[in-house]
């Protein structure tokens, strides 16, 4: 199980911006960088800089997962046909803790990783405790009966920032949630503007 590192918090006051677009980010208060010298004037990042920053934030944004399981991705989107960063951006959500939290099943990504690494979903009735799971177009993913009255999951129902995107099939009454496609870029909801073929560029080099 990848270990998250860092804090959501810091992750937003690292990179400058509210990621998640969560209403209680610390950069909708404070836009400059965590640290006593967070306020400084920032000098203008390198080619490098532009590129890894990138990749942090991309990382960043689907729970920080460990960077030789992101390597890994980005290593199989470039075996693939088609563009590499649009490719790296359908395997990412493809990831079964990325589908559980676009179906609003968890108020947040790290939330989604706990959920099923302790065993609350299925996946085609079977039970999954995997988030790296690669989940497949017309998989069914289920919040398990005994789960389904937990706060984490009725907390997440309410939420009004974010919708289902149209990608993914929920039903609310069910907890059930099924991949209709693999999403193109254009079409995951970020908050911020990602650029995967900044990322590209980066491991590339």
């Amino acid at each position: 199980m990848t270990k998250r590192m860092e804090s959501k918090y810091k992750l937003d006051r690292r990179m400058g911006q509210n990621i998640w677009g969560r209403p209680k980010s610390p950069v909708n208060r404070r836009e400059y960088g965590p640290g006593q010298h967070g306020q400084r004037r920032k000098s203008k990042l390198s080619d490098y800089g532009v590129q890894l920053k990138a990749k942090q934030k991309l990382r960043g944004y689907y729970g920080n997962i460990s960077e030789k399981q992101f390597r890994g991705i980005y290593d199989e989107a470039i075996r693939m046909k088609g563009d590499s960063g649009a490719n790296m951006i359908g395997l990412l959500e493809r990831r079964l803790d990325a589908v559980v939290y676009r179906a609003k099943f968890v108020p947040t990504v790290f939330a989604a990783r706990q959920f099923i690494n302790h065993g609350h979903v299925k996946v085609n009735g079977k039970k999954v405790n995997i988030s790296s799971y690669r989940v497949k177009v017309g998989e069914v993913i289920e919040v398990k009966e005994k789960s389904q009255q937990m706060n984490l999951v009725l907390e997440a129902q309410a939420l009004t920032e974010r919708d289902v995107p149209d990608y993914i099939d929920v039903d609310g009454g069910k907890l059930t949630a099924k991949m209709s496609r693999i999403p193109v870029f254009t079409d995951v909801p970020y908050p911020v503007q990602m650029e995967p073929h900044l990322v590209v560029e980066y491991y590339s080099r």
